[in-house]
């Protein structure tokens, strides 16, 4: 497969500036894949995140792009810069293979997206505009639908649609049914609906809500959610609202909870290859989980060697000790670039085909290995940290799966802790 890095439409530079309030906001870089010096660099395939769409599209009953009565729509979660995988890049893959639509958490991440042609519909789902709720013109300007549960979030939208002398401004609402974190109360249901239905200039296009134990091999929780968000559908309703997407399913909900799909399902996770399932799928869903293909691949190189005598120690605080004669190598990636420091004297990487111990301290810009017993093992080898490595030893890998296991943490954190100042290379099959 050929290495790319799509080019970047025109737009605000990243580490652009915003005064407002003598406030001076800068945006950081992501490092570019022609600045690149160094070999260590995250590949992107954007066959298999075509391929992981597909997947979702199946799972939930859809057969192709045109809609269907029944079948909800997909709208991929673009949110912490796609989730480490670059944005830009990931929408434009998604959205030339025919997603219904796209959701970020912050205002800024839709407006990136737009700056770099995106079309689709746009959600932002933080739904914080400030306490004053600045930053709903923005969202306005930029095409993109907000997300509310506070009524003076609604009565704010309905001034602007009324100083603009625009026609309806849409937004979807939030409501809280077991998350505990953002939305409405339950309590408050009819309290804004009922505001929502008489407030002239805007129109409530969505209603949702978000599952906090899709995951779980406990069904009722989320059967528990479940019930609650069909009861406001249906107050919504009573009242005359329409909302054309319902939604609450994220990557788990919408493959092992059919009732969860309504008009539109979430996927985040799933769209990078990643099962949203800790604990072994059930037979029903494994089929599915287990075809997902890995999005991200982290390489480096080998760049020294070394041979340490028995009872040498390696790295800060002298942590690990040598038994017997050992062959160091050095990889240039280290924490500053999302290498978890707790992997330190735990986990593994890849070379020539094989797994090799992490060795020593990680530090900020470099690690160091064990390739003893890789033999061959030489300046310039490529070391995968994250994805699979198929090389004149065989084919191993390590899994994002592995390394939140042994971190007490998840995969979404590992693969959107890849930082910024390691370049993406895309790649097409």
């Amino acid at each position: 497969m050929a290495v790319s890095s799509p080019p970047q439409p025109p737009s605000r530079p990243e580490g652009g500036d915003e005064d407002d309030d003598n406030v001076r906001v800068l945006r950081p870089r992501r490092a570019a894949p022609a600045d690149a010096i160094r070999p260590t660099r995250a590949e992107i395939n954007l066959g298999h995140l075509r391929h992981n769409l597909r997947v979702m599209e199946r799972a939930v009953g859809r057969t192709g792009r045109a809609s269907s009565p029944g079948i909800p729509e997909i709208w991929g979660v673009l949110k912490a810069d796609a989730y480490g995988h670059g944005a830009p890049a990931v929408a434009r893959t998604l959205e030339r293979a025919g997603i219904g639509g796209l959701c970020v958490a912050l205002l800024e991440e839709g407006l990136e997206l737009r700056a770099a042609g995106i079309t689709v519909p746009i959600l932002v789902m933080g739904g914080y505009y400030g306490p004053h709720h600045r930053g709903l013109e923005e969202a306005l300007e930029g095409r993109l639908t907000p997300v509310l549960y506070h009524a003076e979030q609604i009565e704010a939208l309905a001034r602007l649609a009324r100083d603009r002398d625009a026609g309806p401004l849409a937004f979807h609402l939030k409501f809280d049914t077991g998350m505990a974190r953002l939305g409405a109360s339950r309590h408050a249901a009819d309290e804004l609906l009922g505001l929502v239905s008489h407030t002239q200039g805007v129109a409530m296009t969505g209603l949702m809500s978000h599952l906090a134990c899709a995951d779980s091999s406990d069904a009722e929780p989320t059967l528990a959610q479940l019930r609650l968000f069909e009861s406001i559908v249906r107050a919504a309703k009573a009242r005359g609202l329409a909302p054309r997407h319902c939604h609450v399913a994220n990557s788990a909900g919408a493959i092992a909870f059919a009732a969860s799909r309504f008009d539109a399902v979430r996927p985040g996770i799933a769209l990078y290859g990643v099962s949203p399932f800790e604990a072994p799928p059930t037979e029903q869903i494994e089929p599915i989980a287990s075809d997902l293909r890995p999005v991200m691949r982290v390489r480096s190189e080998i760049v020294a060697l070394r041979t340490v005598a028995d009872g040498e120690r390696v790295g800060y605080g002298h942590t690990w000790r040598a038994e017997g004669e050992r062959r160091i190598a050095t990889i240039p990636m280290g924490y500053a670039d999302g290498l978890s420091r707790a992997l330190s004297n735990r986990g593994h990487v890849v070379v020539r085909g094989r797994r090799a111990p992490i060795v020593g301290i990680v530090s900020m810009d470099l690690t160091t290995v064990d390739v003893t017993d890789i033999p061959g093992a030489a300046l310039g080898d490529e070391v995968v940290f994250l994805g699979t490595q198929d090389g004149p030893l065989g084919s191993a890998q390590v899994t994002s799966e592995e390394i939140a296991k042994l971190l007490g943490t998840i995969p979404w954190e590992v693969v959107t802790s890849i930082s910024r100042r390691v370049p993406r290379f895309y790649r097409e099959p």
